[in-house]
């Protein structure tokens, strides 16, 4: 995720960190090659129809609403994640004080906490696809983790070292933990549908290869970047969406799962009788 305060007017037109312009410059060159060509044939080969702006206005219009729709999808998306690991982070917490109350100072306390903390990590490379970088030995996979963390409290109940309100307030605390996980599983697993992709890519392409027929006449020489510069809103807009509906890939504009992690290993270090670790910082205004 890019974090940076305002940018002034100089940073703020050639910012390229958190910027779509990387990824859409192929389709522009190919845009702005194309309106070229358009305007050479018209002024120096054969006169090519000059077609009215009025189609291209509600075009724009209808194409606008689209994207605007697709990107408040992938907003809400990007968002629910968001709020499940701020729920997850905020579980882990009181976790923390729930076990600390219940369970007292035992091994077995702190072994629930470690737990805690390897599912997190877990899960978050679960979400990115990445292989687990955890130490063995203990579970590889959340589920397992949150199995062995639920293993961990019927043995202490067994044991009548954890009374039965105490066991039922950390089971639910369990439950809730798996329910966010399954709700990150969900917008991992189930993208936007990809006609929505196509239909946007698709039209957005056909605009702009028709708009120089309706520049050529009235913007002349300037047909190609007028032509450019509806190709980056619209190609750009696609491309923010693209990234916001993967809020767990490893674009710019995605979750900070690492600093998220972080964030809930520093509030269990007290807890764990260790030293906390400094929180994860930005690098290149980029926070992981």
């Amino acid at each position: 995720m890019i974090v940076r305060d305002k940018p002034g007017l100089l940073e703020l037109l050639f910012a390229m960190r958190g910027s779509v312009l990387p990824h859409i410059l192929p389709q522009l060159v190919v845009v702005a090659s194309f309106a070229s060509a358009i305007l050479l044939w018209d002024r120096h080969m054969t006169p090519l129809p000059h077609m009215n702006a009025t189609p291209f206005t509600v075009f724009g219009v209808a194409l606008s609403l689209f994207l605007g729709f697709r990107n408040n999808a992938a907003y809400d998306r990007w968002w629910e994640a968001r709020r499940l690991w701020g729920g997850l982070l905020a579980d882990t917490r009181s976790l923390a004080r729930e076990a600390e109350l219940f369970m007292g100072a035992t091994p077995s306390r702190q072994d629930l906490l470690r737990l805690m903390r390897r599912f997190l990590h877990l899960h978050r490379c679960a979400l990115r696809g990445l292989p687990s970088d955890q130490p063995p030995p203990g579970p590889d996979t959340p589920d397992a983790t949150l199995d062995a963390m639920a293993r961990l409290l019927a043995a202490e109940r067994q044991a009548q070292r954890l009374d039965g309100f105490g066991a039922r307030a950390l089971a639910n605390r369990l439950s809730a933990i798996a329910l966010a996980q399954a709700g990150c599983e969900r917008i991992r697993a189930t993208p936007l549908p990809f006609v929505y992709s196509l239909l946007v890519f698709r039209t957005s392409w056909l605009y702009c290869f028709l708009l120089p027929l309706a520049l050529v006449d009235q913007a002349g020489w300037l047909t190609p970047a007028f032509t450019v510069i509806v190709a980056y809103t619209f190609f750009g807009l696609a491309e923010v969406t693209e990234e916001l509906a993967h809020p767990f890939g490893p674009t710019a504009n995605t979750l900070p799962l690492d600093a998220i992690c972080r964030a809930a290993e520093i509030s269990l270090a007290p807890h764990l009788d260790e030293p906390a670790p400094p929180p994860l910082a930005p690098v290149n205004f980029r926070l992981d």
